[in-house]
C-alpha cells in the first residue's frame, strides 16, 4: 500500500514537471523582439513619445524622440498606439513569425481635436464690467474736436490774446513792403523826426488812446 503511493506520487511529480517543461517550450517559442517606427501618414515624420501598450496588460513602452521603438513580446498580441494629436490604432503581431524578431513601420493617422471656445475678459466679474463700461470715457471723433474748436466762446476767448489777426499781419507787411518801394533810391525819412507824426501822437495821447482798455468777457 505505501509502495503503490510513492509510485503514484512519483508518476504525479514526473507529469507536472513535464507540462511545466511543456509550456517554457511554448512560451519561449512565442517570445520575439518587436521593434519598429512610428510615423505620421501626411508627412511620414517620426511620431516622438508614441504610447505604446499591449491591450489587456500594462506591458508596453514609449517610443523615442525618432519614433523608434522595441521591446518583447508575444505572437498574437494586439498592440495598441496612441500619441496626441493622432488617432488611436493598433497591430495584431501575427503567429506565423518563424525568427524571434519582428520590426514594422507603422503609420498614423492625424486627428483634429476642436476645443470649446474660450472668452477671456478683463474683469473678474460681470457686474464690474458693466460699471466698467458705464464709466467708460469715449474719445472724442473728428466731428465733436471740429465743433469744439469753431465755438464761439472759445474762439472769442483765444481772439482776446492776439493783437492782429492773419488779414491785419498781412495788411501791415504789405505796408512796409510799399513803403519801401516808394523811397528806392533815395533815403528814408526817420519818423521821429517828423514833425507831422510828433502832431499825430500828441493828439492821439490827449485823446486817450493809448490807455489800456479792459478786456471784457462775453
Amino acid at each position: 500500500m505505501i509502495a503503490r503511493k510513492i509510485l503514484l506520487f512519483i508518476l504525479i511529480s514526473f507529469c507536472l514537471c513535464f507540462e511545466v517543461v511543456a509550456q517554457e517550450f511554448v512560451y519561449d517559442n512565442d517570445v520575439i523582439q518587436f521593434s519598429g517606427v512610428i510615423v505620421s501618414s501626411d508627412s511620414l515624420n517620426p511620431v516622438s513619445f508614441t504610447n505604446i501598450m499591449i491591450k489587456n496588460t500594462r506591458q508596453g513602452t514609449i517610443s523615442d524622440y525618432y519614433g523608434y521603438f522595441s521591446f518583447v513580446a508575444l505572437k498574437s498580441d494586439t498592440v495598441l498606439f496612441s500619441a496626441i494629436g493622432y488617432k488611436e490604432s493598433y497591430f495584431v503581431i501575427p503567429d506565423t513569425i518563424t525568427k524571434n524578431r519582428y520590426s514594422l513601420i507603422h503609420v498614423m493617422n492625424s486627428d483634429t481635436i476642436m476645443l470649446a471656445p474660450t472668452i477671456i475678459y478683463p474683469w473678474p466679474t460681470e457686474e464690474e464690467f458693466k460699471q466698467a463700461f458705464i464709466n467708460l470715457d469715449i474719445p472724442d471723433d473728428d466731428i465733436e474736436i471740429a465743433r469744439k474748436n469753431l465755438d464761439k466762446t472759445e474762439m472769442r476767448e483765444r481772439a482776446m490774446y492776439y493783437k492782429m489777426d492773419g488779414s491785419m499781419n498781412y495788411q501791415n507787411y504789405i505796408n512796409g513792403v510799399t513803403s519801401k518801394l516808394y523811397y528806392a533810391g533815395q533815403t528814408q525819412p526817420i519818423s521821429i523826426l517828423n514833425p507831422f507824426a510828433w502832431a499825430q501822437f500828441i493828439k492821439a495821447w490827449k485823446e486817450g488812446k493809448f490807455k489800456k482798455k479792459e478786456q471784457k468777457m462775453y
